[in-house]
């Protein structure tokens, strides 16, 4: 008999769109929550990012964010719609959307409305701002997060450009989903020891700023302060993949008896004679010179050369890889991470399997993502609300 999934019999019913929700429902999916995608008529937005595999609405972006779920394209908007939520409601353990307020309350759908239909329901609102402060009734997107919560300042400090740069990726909104995730499961627990239910506030910007403050908080975590603040060392300008002889690597000596073996062992301990470098503390107060030492010489030898000798002496590197390359890693094919699996309609695609191993359930079975609409009359006749 097959073990159960982790999150087996736990459903979610999933009003949220784009990235920021169904990415936290995509982690909880694949350690097999029920999660049942509420779409509208035209379908979630996400199913056109990217080129379409095969059927329009099967967008790339689509085919991972929501695998493993169903689909059910129930218009919110309506009475019949809104009635086959209630039901699906009745049935959840989770309820999750990213309406703001406002919206949600004259659906019908905010948390005091849910709770009546299901007393315990796990209720989480993925908002861009705490509703208790004044961006509250803010619209919020990846970028102007990026940008209100000192990510988009980073970039400048490492660069000679002075202009803000967001970072290419979606990262407020998976940093959110991963909080989200998280908050999910903290709330099931608590449910499961209880019996009670709770609203559940996950705040784009509170989300973001808590991850860019973890370390550069700096000299501002004391008072009065004590320094500046951004994390000195992931600040420096000279922190950088360091150039070879036929691309770039990544060398992390980190701690100080590292560098001295590194610098001996390619040849180069005089670079230590320096007054600026000639003892530990020393080296800790001009870090960012040894990175301009170590940049001068990595020219010197190609990639796979200081591969080796850094493993030799075991001082952390690795190759730069672009995207491409990342595909092709020989670690990441050495651990299955990515699988070529066939869609019901769409045809061969590659799943990005989930990067935690549980030895409970160390190859967990993740469906591929539905159409659109693809569960709605199976719900419905399951429901016993046709």
């Amino acid at each position: 008999m097959a073990t159960p999934a982790m999150l087996e019999g736990i459903r979610i019913a999933d009003m949220s769109t784009v990235i920021f929700g169904p990415y936290a429902t995509q982690i909880l999916a694949d350690m097999g929550a029920d999660v049942v995608k509420i779409e509208p008529p035209e379908g979630d937005r996400t199913r056109s990012i990217g080129r379409h595999a095969k059927t329009r609405g099967m967008g790339v972006l689509h085919l991972t964010i929501n695998r493993g779920k169903r689909s059910v394209n129930w218009d919110v908007r309506s009475d019949k719609g809104r009635a086959a939520i209630r039901k699906l409601i009745e049935t959840s353990d989770v309820f999750i959307h990213n309406v703001r307020l406002d919206g949600v309350t004259r659906l019908g759908l905010d948390y005091e409305s849910v709770r009546a239909i299901k007393p315990d329901i796990v209720y989480v609102h993925c908002t861009g701002f705490g509703q208790a402060g004044p961006y509250a009734p803010l619209a919020a997107y990846d970028d102007v997060i990026q940008a209100s919560s000192g990510i988009a300042s980073l970039l400048p400090r490492v660069t000679d450009d002075p202009a803000p740069r967001y970072l290419p990726m979606a990262i407020a909104d998976k940093v959110s989903g991963m909080t989200a995730a998280y908050a999910v499961l903290g709330a099931i627990i608590h449910k499961l020891r209880t019996g009670e239910g709770q609203h559940v506030e996950v705040p784009m910007l509170e989300s973001v700023a808590a991850f860019n403050l973890l370390e550069h908080m700096s000299g501002r975590t004391v008072e009065p302060r004590n320094g500046p603040m951004g994390y000195a060392r992931q600040v420096d300008k000279e922190r950088q993949p360091f150039p070879t002889s036929d691309g770039y690597i990544s060398i992390a000596p980190y701690v100080d008896g590292n560098w001295v073996k590194l610098f001996t062992a390619c040849g180069h301990g005089d670079i230590l004679l320096d007054e600026r470098l000639t003892d530990p503390v020393l080296r800790f107060k001009n870090g960012s010179l040894l990175n301009e030492r170590l940049r001068d010489i990595t020219p010197e030898r190609t990639t796979a050369e200081w591969l080796d000798l850094c493993g030799g002496i075991s001082v952390a590197a690795m190759r730069v890889n672009d995207l491409e390359e990342l595909i092709d890693d020989p670690h990441l094919k050495a651990v299955d991470f990515l699988r070529l699996k066939q869609h019901p309609t769409e045809g061969g695609y590659y799943e990005v399997r989930p990067p935690v191993n549980f030895s409970a359930r160390p190859d967990p079975e993740i469906g591929p993502a539905p159409l659109l609409g693809e569960h709605s009359d199976a719900l419905l006749r399951e429901l016993g609300a046709e």
